[in-house]
């Protein structure tokens, strides 16, 4: 019988394998090594003797493991180079600089970090090899305003699009546009060097141009984008003055528009995916079915509204429990993407935990013991030290101690983190050292 305690047990299991899989680290070391003077990454061959200098740079909440792994590849043929990540996820580094920022919303160091990347890629020879190492967090982590943008115009720019539920796609389309780093323009800057890009995705279909706003990727939105986004999302008005004042003269032609496709400043870059949500859930399924559930992966490209997408996942366990299709118990439901959540309370959560709450009620009223995780792989949800939530079937019942309208309450307010926080079910994992989106796990008894 998988019991509710059988079945924490188990999606503990699986949720540590998935994260296992694409450990920063492991995933540099599948797609790049050095054999003697020679360089090999996903099918290219380098012979680093050719190379005036080799520097590494790069952001993001996964940088540390991606700089030690790259560390211990390249050894001393590495000239130097410089890394930021955030407060709490940094590792000692013997050849590379290391440094800490703010995330989700950039700080000071943001921007230091932002200018000591420029500064190093404007030394940069044409006969100099680069490795550009970017995972998710990389937008906040390193943040080089344009000109006549401060730092807190960016700061309340972010937050209206956070609020607003803005997708990742959105959030970066105007990020790039405010920026003197993002949307392509660190390779104008490095070329013509060589680039190598060894990205770890936190974006759904792995966008390059939307991973860390895409510092060495074309960009295909525009400032007119922009300012359809901010209309859709009716927070124009709200924008800072310089924001408004920059996308119209982008707009109509007077600022120059970020590096596009056909740019030959993109010629000599190589870029890989290292890692990605599809191979946490593949990774997940596979532990799941070897503790004896039958597993589906549903998606590894989840988006939308949070709560629609609880929903939807509370209805396949609905199926699963009354029709016995697509699978028959014991069940395994998998999904991984990036929801987004419009702010309505002042309390404190995040999309995982906000997920995990929206299927408790429904848990409570079906005849199996179920259980719902839902984390980010990062380790982090939203500004909370937890990386997610666990629901089970008896979650509903045990708030009750709490009143009667605990549960409504926590969801109205956006107050995730007290409920889960409360009943003891908040996963706390601390930095996991990767960052590929979120996982949500299903199992039925």
């Amino acid at each position: 019988m998988k019991s509710s305690r059988i079945l924490r047990t188990d999606a503990a299991r699986i949720w540590l394998a998935a994260l296992g899989a694409v450990h920063a680290g492991s995933a540099v070391n599948k797609f790049i090594r050095r054999q003697g003077c020679t360089l090999y990454v996903q099918g290219n061959r380098y012979d680093l003797r050719k190379y005036r200098k080799i520097w590494v740079l790069g952001a993001g909440k996964a940088a540390a493991p991606m700089g030690r792994a790259i560390e211990k590849i390249l050894g001393g043929y590495i000239s130097g180079g410089f890394l930021v990540t955030k407060y709490g996820h940094s590792l000692p580094l013997k050849k590379i600089d290391i440094t800490e920022a703010g995330h989700p919303l950039p700080d000071k160091n943001s921007v230091a970090s932002a200018t000591r990347i420029l500064d190093l890629a404007k030394r940069v020879a044409p006969d100099d090899l680069v490795l550009c190492l970017l995972s998710g967090g990389a937008s906040a982590l390193a943040v080089a305003p344009a000109e006549g943008i401060s730092l807190a115009a960016k700061l309340e720019c972010t937050r209206l699009l956070l609020n607003a539920g803005a997708s990742i796609y959105e959030l970066n389309a105007v990020r790039k546009h405010l920026s003197c780093f993002k949307g392509g323009r660190l390779a104008r800057i490095l070329a013509p060097a060589k680039t190598i890009s060894l990205i770890l995705s936190d974006v759904v279909g792995n966008d390059i141009g939307t991973i860390a706003s895409g510092p060495l990727a074309p960009d295909s939105t525009t400032y007119t984008d922009c300012i359809e986004i901010l209309q859709r999302l009716e927070i124009l008005n709200q924008m800072p003055a310089a924001v408004q004042k920059r996308f119209a003269l982008g707009a109509a032609g007077h600022i120059e528009e970020t590096p596009k496709k056909r740019e030959d400043i993109f010629e000599g870059i190589q870029t890989v995916i290292v890692g990605s949500c599809a191979q946490a859930c593949t990774a997940a399924a596979q532990a799941a079915r070897r503790l004896g559930y039958r597993t589906t992966v549903l998606t590894s490209r989840l988006e939308g509204d949070n709560a629609e997408a609880a929903r939807f996942h509370m209805s396949a366990i609905k199926e699963i429990v009354f029709e016995d299709r697509p699978l028959r118990r014991p069940a395994c439901i998998i999904s991984g993407g990036e929801t987004t959540v419009k702010v309505k309370g002042n309390g404190k959560g995040g999309r995982n935990q906000e997920f995990a709450l929206y299927c408790a009620r429904e848990m409570a009223n079906l005849p199996a013991p179920c259980v719902a995780v839902s984390l980010g792989t990062d380790g982090t949800d939203g500004p909370t030290d937890a990386a997610g939530a666990i629901a089970d079937s008896s979650t509903l019942v045990r708030s009750m101690k709490f009143g009667s309208g605990f549960l409504d309450g926590c969801l109205c307010k956006n107050d995730s983190y007290r409920f889960f926080n409360r009943l003891g079910d908040l996963i706390i994992t601390g930095p996991t050292w990767t960052n590929v989106m979120d996982l949500h796990i299903f199992l039925v008894g």
